[in-house]
Order: C-alpha cells, then structure tokens, then sequence
C-alpha cells in the first residue's frame, strides 16, 4: 500500500494513522517533494474511477492562477498541471496493492481498501 502524504493536512495524517493502526506498512509518499508522473496519475485515476478535473484541489491559488475552473475537460492538460503543481492533487492519494485505490477525504474513506 501507498500513501501520497501531505504530514502538514490533518486528513492525510488520520488517513496514515488509521492504515498504521490496521497493521498495515505503507510506503509514504511525501508527494509534494516527489510528485507523481503522468503515467502514475493516469493510473491512480484509473483506479480511482475519477477524471483528474475531480482530484484536483481548486481552491488552490495555482488553479485559480492557472484558470483551471474554466478548462475543457481535457484529461492530458489537467494531468500536467498536476504533475508540474503537485499541490494540485487532492490528499492523501491511497493506493492498494491489488489495484484499488482511494481518497482520504473523510479519512474512513481508506477502510474500504484495508
């Protein structure tokens, strides 16, 4: 298991507690300092079943620099600038390792993958 981890959000910090406290491991990744590729966004957003326009965070001020309210759904642009604005991604990203995946956000959202 995999946690794309933001230690200064609340809900990323609940998130590791409560797969820490199921007796699970993950790897922790602090995502901010290494951001996820295209090819890994593109997979945790097949596995999450969203488009990236739902896992970005728009209140963000580099969405709201970037214009992104008012962009085409356009999956390989959002994918980029998430990829070059890694605070753009919504946390914690938990990733299975059978393949299925989910947002922390509530934080209880990561028992369903335990």
């Amino acid at each position: 298991m995999e946690i794309w981890h933001n230690p200064r959000c609340s809900k990323s910090r609940q998130t590791l507690a409560l797969i820490e406290a199921a007796g699970v491991s993950p790897v922790v990744r602090r995502y901010l300092e290494v951001p996820p590729s295209a090819d890994e966004l593109t997979a945790a957003l097949a596995a999450l079943g969203i488009g990236p326009w739902d896992l970005v965070r728009m209140g963000e001020p580099e969405a709201k620099a970037l214009g992104m309210k008012d962009w085409p759904r356009e999956a390989e642009r959002w994918i980029a600038a998430m990829v070059e604005h890694p605070r753009l991604i919504e946390r914690p990203v938990v990733l299975a390792t059978d393949g299925r995946a989910v947002v922390g956000r509530p934080p209880e959202n990561v028992k369903a993958i335990l």
